[in-house]
């Protein structure tokens, strides 16, 4: 039998190229500091230790700052393939198929290709970036989805019942995602279009409320038990400290884990309009001209509540980062998708989304034939791989990194002063370090001169020290 290929739809050959495009990046670039590597450490440690109650962001040391789904991922990812960067980056990529192929049935319901959604969704260059970054947004944008699409069918089909248990078990993984703020995100949008659209009665009536929150519970309430039975304290630092002091103070000195992140009030809206290109931009013009008629239609006021209310949140943060527009990513995707038939240059259009993509594999290929990646990619991998000798121990001057723990297994060790660092010259035992150069100064020239230095990158330099 032979394959008619001009009956394969071109939305599915170009959601799959853009899937391999992101699974091949994921294999070819190493862990990056600071955060996607310090969450593959933290899910190393978790494979390594087998605890996995609380993540550990050093051996012994506790991760407060988030719930452990994400890790936990990645550490059934590492159990399966190995301890590498594309097992570590794996789940993502899964989350981000599961989403496509969840947002597919609202293109056909309005007889469109199931897979416009996954190219607006891939085409966007937040979503691709989250399709292979370690990182806990990507399963709370999967959450937020799930509640969100569950709580409209659970109103609206009267035929598949299984919507209703689903919303309480998208709560129940946004509390394992990222805490409580899963409520925040789809709580107010849920209100808002339940009281202006009078449908009180209906979502009373249509969801299994207590045997749902048993499920939520369920679900989410074990860990969060465990975590403060076996490290006590955590409940107050995350859901007070992380929800609360970080929401509303960019220097909040109770943070342990963090650096900072403070932005101008309502840069959210910048990320959103930057890392949401094309596709925010022809939404927002399709929202102008159908005003009139927004809240009449009760789909697209749903989706424009969900697409605005994380934003207008973090407006008043100055603690964020781009990731937080991650979420409503989606609520993009399906409006435009709504639109689809209005927008006379859809391929066009398609063809320009797609410029992201290249450029990224065209300078990947341009870094990797200069020789220049290892030299520009924030990370320790090729300065320890390059340097690395049997049995000849490696330290980071002041701080460790995280990329620098992930590929040494855990064994690298800090020297966090010239005491320290001329104790270890005077035992005359080989040994490698890694500097920042904006911290060479801080090292005793005498240390210096006994340092030969075998490799460097544009931030960091790795010294070996032989008698």
């Amino acid at each position: 039998m032979k394959l008619n290929l001009k009956k394969i739809s071109p939305y599915l050959i170009i959601t799959v190229a853009l899937l391999l495009f992101r699974a091949f990046m994921n294999y070819a670039i190493p862990l990056m500091d600071k955060t996607e590597a310090r969450y593959a450490e933290i899910a190393r440690i978790m494979a390594e230790t087998n605890n996995w109650i609380t993540p550990q962001i050093d051996y012994g040391v506790w991760f407060w700052a988030k719930p452990p789904l994400s890790t936990w991922l990645s550490t059934i990812s590492f159990k399966l393939f190995g301890v590498n960067e594309f097992a570590a980056r794996f789940p993502y990529l899964l989350i981000s198929i599961f989403i496509i192929l969840l947002v597919g049935k609202y293109a056909k319901r309005k007889g469109l290709d199931f897979f416009i959604p996954g190219v607006i969704l891939l085409t966007i260059p937040e979503f691709l970036i989250h399709a292979g970054v370690v990182s806990t947004d990507t399963a709370l944008a999967f959450s937020v989805t799930l509640v969100m699409l569950s709580f409209w069918e659970g109103i609206h089909n009267k035929e598949q019942h299984f919507w209703k248990y689903l919303f309480f078990v998208g709560l129940g993984l946004g509390l394992l995602a990222k805490g409580p703020i899963i409520i925040i995100l789809t709580g107010p949008p849920i209100f808002i279009w339940v009281v202006i659209s009078k449908q009180f009665k209906q979502l009373w009536k249509s969801f299994p409320w207590v045997l749902g929150i048993l499920i939520t519970a369920i679900i989410a309430v074990p860990w969060y038990y465990l975590a403060e039975q076996k490290t006590p304290g955590f409940v107050d630092y995350f859901i007070v400290g992380e929800h609360f002091k970080r929401f509303l103070s960019s220097g909040w000195q109770g943070d342990k884990y963090g650096f900072p992140k403070s932005q101008p009030l309502g840069m959210i809206w910048v990320f959103l309009f930057l890392f949401a290109i094309p596709w925010i931009q022809i939404a927002i013009s399709k929202l102008w001209k159908n005003k009139a008629i927004l809240i009449k239609d009760k789909w697209v006021f749903f989706l424009v509540l969900w697409l605005l209310w994380t934003p207008l949140f973090f407006t008043v943060s100055k603690s964020l980062i781009h990731p937080y527009i991650l979420p409503v990513m989606v609520p993009i995707a399906l409006l435009i998708t709504h639109w689809w038939k209005d927008i006379s240059n859809s391929k066009k259009i398609i063809m320009w989304s797609l410029l992201f993509p290249v450029l990224a594999l065209l300078f990947y290929i341009g870094i990797t034939i200069s020789d220049k990646k290892e030299f520009y990619i924030n990370t320790d991998k090729y300065l320890i791989e390059n340097s690395s000798e049997n049995n000849i121990p490696i330290y980071h001057w002041i701080n460790k990194s995280y990329s620098g723990q992930f590929y040494t297994k855990g064994s690298i060790k800090s020297i966090e002063d010239n005491t320290k660092l001329e104790e270890l010259i005077l035992n005359k035992k080989p040994f490698l370090i890694i500097i920042q150069h904006k911290k060479l100064d801080k090292i005793s020239k005498a240390s210096m001169l006994l340092l030969k230095e075998i490799d460097r990158n544009n931030k960091k330099s790795i010294y070996l020290f032989k008698d």
